[in-house]
């Protein structure tokens, strides 16, 4: 059992933002920390005080951060970024909203005496005196302090003060883990002052001391404990006035904080098999539970419970059963075919996210190239004339300004060819398509045809591949590139025009050149030759695309199952020390890196040969390195073992935060379920004869600061998470549980129809079938037959789910199951008289819950505490049970 705290981050834009610039205006851009840590950096946008981001992200952190902070900068080339304001949410504000902080918030100054970071550790204690006790205060060491001086260190002391008595500790030169080891003593007084304070400063020859936090204690509090030692985390300085919020303007964001405690795999496995049961029956289960989930999924968590989904099923490789599950019951409830698949349903958002997992790097390879060359060339590209401008374009030194009609046509031209480029890198990359993907599309592709068979439909089919393909996955990636990864910045106003431009041409095609598209904007008409000659590629391409045959998807299947998947690859700069000489930035090498699910490895070019440069299973961890160790805080390090056993360090330069923590969680993931994992590391490199974070000469030392195995970004190619995936899940449920029952006795429910049975507790079961008369459901009118402890029930109808309350103890209790006529308990208790008037016989006595077996039955009550409050759910005739 493990608590896992995820945040869903969207800065979305801000306003009124102070002119830092000369020119008036300012070139802002956000930072995001975590407890002081840089874990995201958004774009920059030029040249404005109301900036629009738009940018969405998912952090997976430890659940004892504290804060997260949102900074606006303001980007300089010359000089350094200027600090605009900052907005501040505590864990303990986030978890006050259960639905998420949203709105605007108002930025306010940013105070050097606020931030501070770190930990302190310290021994205090009372000892005790003849005439006097005396207050012993220990200064032991501080990990993690916040850098002050311009080389990325800070030189730390720590004052004490008690009762109008100040003592301190030495100086601790270009540090952010000193050790003091340093004692202090105070005398305690009758009605002296009952605080302790200890703070942290940061030496400076010329300037004032930098406060770097501080913690108070109790003194009364000490007298009662006499003693006390640990790790205190260093607090701001709350007594200065704070300048007046909201002249630095405001940031619109959306924050939300997810706790989950998260069980052990064998805890979910009846959710699992029960939801993989419903889709491998298809449209022919009774129980019609992924169509329940359909229908009491409200618009707000449709996308985030799609995903989900998708990504268990793609664990239990039934991600294209479920697809086409929901494929048929959309269509059969559709009975237009100019509405297929234009809602934002469950199917829509399902195969939306399964594009986005399994198809992304099909994607950027198909658009990268594109997208790229629409960056470079700037192209100034207008199809609508009441929006051109005309500009003055040199020729042959004379300047002429060029006419509309001459931009129209030069626009047309530009935009025909990049519409050209892009079909036909989708013509062929019919092999380069993912085989999940193209049997995915194939079941869509023949469902909609045995749906819509009629000759006036011939198009329908391929109208449906497209309305994913095209409407919801290429256009959107065009339009917005940075969110899908194929560019780091956004683009600016004439690269997003062209790119909207050609987006809607896509789109064009994609609906197969329907005159009902085309009656939209008639200033497109330039590009319709273009468009019907794409519309024919188009269907040639979607046909090849369907055409693959059970056996060419297994071996397809088969041969990427040999093959390490690539999880991240890119350009780094690596730098092995052999802890000889100093170590500088500019000597670092530039190789193309490649990490898959075995090893890290390198060369010189993407396309030359690789070589090894550490092996997945010897990793140990993966942590940033201190500024001040290279000058840049962009560099990571990668602690891992040779094949001899030694301890190895490979020191890794990133261009920007982004990329670093990028490189950081992939690392990570791929290593979490490492044996070996260090739990400290050394932020800083060995040079000389010590290190240089902690100035320790011990080259073996465990480390002076945590390691943060778990911090890391949510992408697109992330390992799957089943244990969590299922956790989700079945946080869903629990949240419609009463529609779901009352959707389902609905579903059920029907003429001849019996009364809903009632457990003990409150459990409710809807039968499919009368349950009451001769033999109904199997149970002879004699009443129940003999049983044996532990003995197997038999197969049971699969349409029976049950939701039972938790409970805060286990009852011992017999139970007879309706269906099989077994009781359900512990033997030791001689089952009651059985009668058919009543649903259940029962008799709870108390009992410790060691004393039951593990459940027979999905009707068992659960452990609140040891499952933490989570209801049963199981279905009839897969001899589903939870373990103790």
């Amino acid at each position: 059992m493990a608590k896992r705290s995820s945040l869903f981050i969207r800065i979305v834009e801000g306003k009124n933002l102070p002119a830092k610039d000369i020119t008036g205006s300012s070139d802002p851009y956000c930072i995001v920390k975590v407890d002081h840590e840089p874990i995201i950096r958004t774009a920059t946008v030029w040249k404005t005080l109301c900036p629009f981001w738009g940018e969405e992200y998912q952090v997976h952190l430890l659940p004892t951060f504290h804060s997260v902070a949102f900074y606006v900068m303001d980007e300089d080339a010359l000089s350094r970024d200027d600090v605009i304001g900052k907005v501040c949410l505590t864990r303990d504000t986030l978890a006050t909203h259960p639905k998420g902080f949203s709105g605007w918030a108002h930025l306010t100054e940013v105070d050097p005496d606020e931030e501070v970071q770190g930990e302190i550790h310290l021994r205090l204690e009372v000892v005790l005196g003849t005439r006097a006790c005396r207050l012993r205060c220990s200064v032991l060491e501080a990990r993690d302090l916040a850098p002050k001086d311009r080389n990325g260190a800070s030189d730390p002391f720590v004052r004490v003060r008690y009762n109008g008595r100040t003592q301190e500790t030495s100086i601790v030169k270009k540090s952010r883990y000193p050790r003091w080891n340093e004692t202090f003593e105070f005398e305690l007084e009758e009605g002296a002052a009952e605080a302790l304070c200890v703070e942290a400063w940061d030496w400076d020859l010329v300037s004032r001391n930098d406060f770097l936090g501080k913690v108070v204690f109790n003194v009364q509090r000490l007298r009662a404990a006499q003693q006390e030692e640990g790790w205190f985390r260093l607090q701001p300085d709350q007594s200065k006035s704070r300048r007046e919020e909201g002249n630095l303007g405001s940031l619109q964001l959306e924050v939300r904080l997810r706790d989950e405690m998260v069980l052990p795999s064998g805890c979910y496995q009846p959710l699992v098999q029960l939801l993989c049961h419903e889709v491998k029956l298809g449209t022919q289960s009774p129980g019609q539970l992924i169509l329940l989930i359909e229908e009491t999924t409200s618009t707000e968590c449709r996308q985030d419970v799609a995903t989900t989904l998708l990504k268990l099923f793609l664990g239990q490789g039934l991600a294209k059963d479920f697809l086409d599950l929901l494929f048929q019951l959309e269509l059969g409830r559709t009975s237009e075919a100019n509405t297929l698949f234009r809602s934002n349903s469950l199917a829509s958002k399902s195969m939306e996210s399964f594009l986005k997992v399994a198809g992304m790097r099909y994607l950027h390879g198909v658009l990268g190239p594109i997208i790229d060359r629409v960056f470079e060339e700037k192209k100034y590209v207008e199809l609508d004339p009441s929006k051109v401008e005309v500009k003055d374009v040199g020729c042959s030194g004379l300047h002429r300004p060029q006419t509309e009609a001459e931009v129209l046509e030069q626009s047309a031209q530009t935009l025909r060819a990049h519409l050209g480029a892009l079909l036909s890198s989708l013509s062929r990359s019919v092999r380069a398509c993912p085989a999940v993907v193209r049997a995915t599309f194939r079941q869509l592709f023949r469902r909609v045809r045995e749906r819509f068979p009629s000759a006036q439909d011939e198009n329908v089919p391929f109208i449906a591949v497209t309305s994913f393909l095209c409407l919801r996955f290429i256009s959107p990636a065009i339009m917005a590139p940075k969110l899908f990864h194929l560019r780091e910045r956004h683009a600016d106003a004439r690269t997003s025009r062209t790119l909207l431009l050609l987006a809607k041409a896509v789109q064009n095609v994609g609906n197969m050149d329907t005159p009902a598209s085309r009656a939209k904007e008639a200033w497109m008409e330039p590009l319709q030759p273009t468009v019907r000659q794409g519309v024919a590629q188009l269907k040639d391409f979607i046909t090849k695309l369907v055409d693959i045959q059970e056996k060419e998807e297994l071996d397809l299947q088969r041969a990427l199952s040999l093959q390490a998947p690539l999880v991240k690859e890119g350009p780094l700069f690596i730098h092995r020390t052999k802890g000889k000489g100093p170590l500088m930035s500019s000597s670092f090498k530039k190789l193309h890196f490649s990490l898959t699910t075995e090893a890290l490895s390198f060369a010189k070019t993407p396309s030359s040969k690789k070589s090894t440069l550490i092996k997945l299973a010897h990793i140990r961890a993966a942590e940033k390195v201190e500024e001040k160790s290279f000058g840049s805080s962009h560099v990571m390090q990668v602690i891992y073992t040779d094949d001899a056993g030694r301890s190895q360090t490979a020191y890794l330069q990133c261009k920007c935060v982004n990329e670093l923590n990028q490189w950081l969680s992939a690392l990570r993931k791929v290593s979490i379920n490492n044996t070996g994992l260090l739990g400290s590391y050394h932020p800083g490199v060995f040079r000389g004869d010590k290190w240089s974070c902690c100035h320790q000469r011990d080259k073996t030392d465990l480390g002076c600061d945590k390691t943060r195995s778990r911090v890391t970004l949510q992408e697109w190619n992330d390992p799957l998470d089943h244990d969590l995936e299922a956790q989700l899940i079945y946080r869903h449920l629990l949240g419609v549980e009463a529609t779901l029952r009352e959707k389902h006795r609905q579903l059920s429910a029907g003429p001849e129809a019996g009364p809903v049975l009632t457990g003990p507790g409150g459990g409710r079961c809807f039968p499919p079938e009368p349950p009451f008369g001769d033999g109904g459901w199997g149970l002879p009118p004699r009443g129940p037959p003999a049983f044996q402890t532990g003995a197997t029930l038999p197969a049971l109808p699969s349409s029976c789910i049950c939701l039972q309350p938790p409970r805060t103890q286990w009852p011992s209790c017999s139970r007879y199951c309706r269906t099989s006529g077994r009781p359900i308990g512990p033997a030791q208790l001689a089952p009651p008289p059985w009668s058919p008037a009543t649903s259940w016989s029962c008799r709870h006595e108390a009992a410790p819950h060691n004393m039951l077996s593990p459940a027979r039955c999905w009707e068992t009550p659960v452990h609140s505490q040891l499952f933490t409050s989570v209801p049963l759910v199981g279905v009839h005739g897969l001899g589903l049970s939870w373990a103790e």
